[in-house]
């Protein structure tokens, strides 16, 4: 029997949506002016979601410079709420659809579990690197701005459709994810995937922040019915929903055996470097014909894999794996930019920092990094240099 979903288990999932929404953002302007009236704006924005009435607000677009330049179009966070409810319903029905190497905005398959999935197929198809492999990388010409809405909501709809009928049919046992109304949800898909990011969209900053941006990286520029916004969780999710098309077609009809995705940055490794070079017309065929976007010729490149291969901020090499030069680059510059009077903030950033080194073999780069006096007399560092300890004067010049 199908699942209906009811007014007062609306209002709890938004609730919960809510505080996912709010989690690291508690302190935010928009976010305290939201919770002043929370049980009003909650009920509001379930009433709008009841009587489908509901449509998102204007977003704000601006640029942003580091670590490069993008076009950003962030939501109100009325509609952050709704994409998290959005999210929550349906991110687990999507992913059963996924191949297992597919890598962004899915729970415990990010950045880090990549380039350790790299690593292994590398190993896997270089018999322990006992035989010579190669690496080829894939990218998507202004993979965002491209993306076909109409399309991309026809593949969506299909893919609920298709878990729904599955569920069905197996048997499965129920969750709390499939307790879901579809009929809600694919209204909802709707309203989320055909709303055009520029109509009525709030622009901060002057014409010139745009120079220099390629126009295929701007929604701005964009052709009529294309483009979604840089910075909602939803976009992350249909990214990978419209991108599976190709995940599939690599994997079963490519029958590439080691081949991974993290958005629009794809990799094939294989022990024949002429199959991977004769792919490449089929591939670029595929995603014009299947989908409407465009292979990025100039960015295909076959790497041999004993020398190195850069990808997600790594450098994979066999039998171990250094940050990239371009990630060392960029923290470096970040470094320079801190305002060491405020230590909350410099003990926020080094952290952060370290976190991302302590992956890698960087023992040395982080001595030379972080042993330096301006950072020692603000903080000490643990024995390993993996984390800066809490500065005396962090939070009301006391320990916590």
């Amino acid at each position: 029997m199908a699942y209906t979903l009811t007014r007062e288990a609306l209002l709890l999932d938004l609730y919960a949506a809510f505080l996912c929404a709010k989690r690291h953002k508690g302190r935010k302007p928009y976010v305290v002016r939201f919770e002043k009236h929370l049980k009003r704006n909650l009920l509001l924005l379930r009433d709008s979601l009841w009587d489908r009435t509901y449509r998102p607000a204007p977003s704000s677009c601006f640029i942003i410079e580091r670590p490069k330049k993008r076009e950003v179009f962030a939501a109100q966070f009325r509609d952050r709420i709704v994409h998290h409810l959005y999210y929550n319903y349906t991110h687990t029905l999507f992913e059963r659809t996924f191949i297992h190497d597919t890598y962004s905005c899915i729970p415990e398959r990010g950045t880090h579990y990549g380039i350790d999935r790299l690593a292994g197929h590398i190993r896997k198809e270089s018999l322990s690197h006992r035989r010579r492999c190669y690496v080829m990388k894939l990218d998507i010409r202004g993979y965002f701005m491209h993306i076909d809405r109409q399309r991309l909501l026809s593949i969506a709809l299909a893919s609920l459709e298709k878990m729904r009928t599955h569920r069905i049919v197996k048997g499965e046992k129920e969750t709390w994810q499939d307790r879901i109304d579809y009929d809600f949800i694919r209204w909802l898909t709707r309203e989320i995937i055909l709303l055009d990011p520029n109509e009525n969209c709030r622009v901060h900053g002057r014409e010139s922040d745009w120079t220099g941006l390629d126009p295929a990286k701007s929604i701005r520029f964009a052709a009529n019915g294309r483009g979604l916004p840089i910075g909602n969780l939803t976009s992350q999710l249909f990214s990978n929903v419209y991108l599976n098309l190709l995940d599939q077609y690599m994997k079963r009809t490519l029958k590439c055996k080691h081949y991974g995705r993290y958005v629009d940055d794809a990799y094939v490794v294989s022990h024949d470097r002429w199959w991977l070079l004769s792919i490449v017309p089929r591939v670029r065929a595929f995603l014009a014909d299947a989908l409407g976007l465009e292979l990025h010729m100039g960015k295909v490149s076959v790497t041999e894999a004993h020398y190195g291969v850069d990808f997600l901020g790594a450098f994979v090499k066999p039998y171990r794996t250094y940050a990239s030069r371009n990630c060392l680059r960029r923290m470096n510059r970040n470094m320079a930019r801190l305002n060491m009077s405020d230590t909350g903030q410099v003990y926020r950033s080094v952290n952060s920092f370290l976190g991302v080194l302590s992956h890698y073999r960087t023992y040395n780069i982080r001595r030379r990094l972080f042993l330096r006096a301006r950072f020692l007399r603000v903080a000490a560092f643990s024995s390993s240099i993996t984390t800066m300890n809490k500065p005396f004067n962090y939070k009301e010049n006391s320990y916590e």
